[in-house]
């Protein structure tokens, strides 16, 4: 299995599935070794809809009174994959490659020829297990990274609009419980494993504070006023008999730039953790920081006066693995985004608050490839002005890796 498809199954088969495929489609090619592999993946989704709008709201998006109930078939939180990877030993280098194209699986509109199509990979790497490894280009940002791939929803579907408006993927439980780590240009460096422990530090490229309205964040229409963000992870994995786990922090510091000269630094860090025995899962995981916005990186992090608004969250997910290779489990996360005591527009209107998800999945192994996939999904949102909105979701379908 290429390095993508290995990233994302590690965390979500750790917490959420069951097996997937050691390796993708292997091709000798002189002095390279080619790796071919991806996943397939497509659900029937219904929802029912109810609430009013909330400004920023992207988990439950209940406003639309003439469609209170919606079905569709779409890719879940994972789109679709197909990557190229590479690598090969010159020079006492461990050289590799990976190219990735992510076409979506679900269109709303007639003579639209599908739905859209993103490209969130194209790196390469270096180095030795002597002393660590460089990457340059674009990958899975480095802060929350682990957070997302301990989501058991990382083989399903989670909460936002996708039976309303199907789009390339849904968002799992990103921005109920995490900002999502997203896919950014980066340079990188991983440290050796040292018995379990090993640190990732880097550069990548500064994005810009939006807004979900204008009136709410005046850094919406600006460029990234401090340049780099900083980011950097450290983790533990451990094993003794029939427990396993890992530990991790992450962080990221940037400087958003407003409309004049001053610069505001967002930033935000977290802590996480995953423990399973024998045939039980735990994971727990928090977050804190400032600018940082909620549900994307920096989204309506700042307020129409460039002050940094405050955001926090988490989200704690048990599992079960049966007899049967059947692995359930049942979580629960949340986001919260404060507005700032005075001054703040989003103080006293309907601007989102909190997002709130619980999550029942069941994930069973068809075959060593094929996971067939059942979740409901119980989304629920609050604006400052104690405006509510849900959404509640069945989905089922399966998720293929080869």
């Amino acid at each position: 299995m290429n390095k993508n498809i290995k990233l994302a199954v590690a965390g979500a088969v750790l917490a959420a599935s069951a097996t997937a495929a050691n390796a993708g489609i292997i091709i000798p090619a002189g002095e390279w070794t080619v790796d071919i592999g991806g996943n397939v993946n497509a659900y029937y989704v219904t929802s029912r809809h109810t609430g009013s709008a909330i400004v920023g709201d992207l988990t439950s998006l209940a406003a639309d009174t003439n469609q209170r109930t919606s079905n569709s078939i779409t890719t879940g939180l994972l789109p679709n994959f197909l990557s190229v990877s590479g690598s090969t030993r010159q020079n006492d280098l461990d050289v590799t490659f990976l190219i990735s194209i992510n076409p979506g699986g679900a269109s709303a509109n007639p003579l639209s020829s599908g739905s859209g199509s993103e490209h969130r990979q194209a790196f390469m790497t270096f180095g030795d297990k002597s002393w660590g490894s460089v990457k340059l280009g674009k990958d899975l940002g480095i802060f929350a990274s682990d957070a997302i791939l301990n989501d058991m929803t990382l083989l399903g579907v989670g909460s936002g609009a996708a039976s309303r408006n199907p789009n390339t993927t849904t968002l799992g439980r990103i921005g109920t419980g995490f900002v999502y780590a997203d896919w950014k240009e980066q340079v990188a460096y991983t440290t050796p494993n040292f018995n379990g422990f090993q640190a990732t530090v880097g550069l990548t490229q500064g994005w810009n504070s939006i807004g979900s309205d204008a009136a709410y964040s005046a850094t919406s229409t600006q460029r990234a006023g401090g340049g780099s963000a900083y980011e950097g992870k450290a983790s533990y994995s451990f094993a003794a008999n029939d427990v396993t786990g890992k530990v991790w922090v992450s962080g990221i510091t940037q400087k958003i730039g407003g409309v004049v000269a001053d610069d505001s630094q967002a930033w935000g860090a977290d802590i996480g953790a995953n423990v399973n025995v024998a045939n039980f899962g735990l994971t727990g995981y928090y977050y804190g920081g400032e600018g940082l916005g909620i549900t994307a990186m920096f989204r309506d992090g700042f307020d129409n006066s460039k002050r940094a608004r405050d955001s926090d969250g988490g989200y704690v997910q048990a599992t079960y693995k049966l007899p049967t290779a059947t692995k359930i489990g049942l979580a629960w996360g949340e986001s919260n985004l404060d507005a700032n005591a005075s001054g703040d527009a989003g103080k006293t209107a309907a601007f989102i608050k909190s997002q709130e998800l619980w999550t029942l999945g069941v994930y069973h192994p068809l075959t060593k490839h094929l996971n067939l996939v059942a979740e409901y999904n119980n989304a629920r949102s609050e604006g400052n002005t104690g405006t509510h909105n849900k959404t509640e979701n069945l989905s089922l379908g399966g998720i293929l890796f080869f």
